[in-house]
């Protein structure tokens, strides 16, 4: 037991589990699958799929074209995968993505989302003020580049192809796929410099 008289969190994650199953909202089954499909809902699945866009040109066309049908290529699909759209970052054009009534993302390529975008602060003030938001988050960008917010719901989920990082022309796929973070998937962060 913790100081606060409260249960560890393993504690009470396997009491809400046994209830769940014991009043029959979810099964075991059930349980397990998500358990697994959610270790399986990794930021590294969206790198890798950025990686794949900057040395792939014909896969990049897809992407953007059906990032569903790219993503699930890759064997990135499933609940909350549905309807993803690319938005490619370029020198003139900066994007971010935002979900101001929760917290959607694309799970299978970003992951489950971090808890500074669930927070009300980021859903409500990266709309109306983007440029002061992400020099906060430590993302300084020129003037001259425009900052477009896109609204992620249930029927459209995005995922942003920041620019490639220049030096990286003999990088492997995998080398690639390291410089991209989370937090360049969803446009407050640059992919990092090697």
């Amino acid at each position: 037991m913790s100081n606060n008289g409260d249960a560890p969190i393993e504690a009470r994650t396997e009491a809400v589990a046994a209830a769940l199953i014991a009043n029959k909202h979810l099964s075991a089954e059930d349980l397990a699958h998500f358990v697994h499909m959610a270790e399986d809902w990794r930021p590294q699945n969206g790198a890798r799929v950025v990686a794949r866009a900057w040395t792939d040109a014909a896969f990049r066309e897809r992407l953007l074209t059906d990032a569903t049908a790219a993503c699930a290529e890759m064997g990135y699909a499933g609940l909350q995968g549905e309807y993803i759209v690319a938005l490619e970052d370029t020198p003139e054009r900066h994007n971010v993505i935002v979900c101001t009534q929760c917290s959607c993302t694309a799970w299978p390529v970003l992951g489950l989302p971090p808890n500074w975008y669930k927070s009300p602060e980021y859903r409500a003030r990266v709309v109306r003020e983007p440029r002061r938001v992400l020099r906060e988050m430590g993302l300084e960008l020129a003037a001259e580049i425009s900052i477009r917010v896109w609204e992620t719901s249930a029927e459209t989920r995005y995922m942003v192809i920041p620019l490639r990082p220049a030096g990286t022309e003999n990088c492997s796929v995998d080398e690639l796929a390291a410089l991209v973070t989370r937090e360049a998937l969803i446009g407050v962060a640059l992919a990092a410099a090697p």
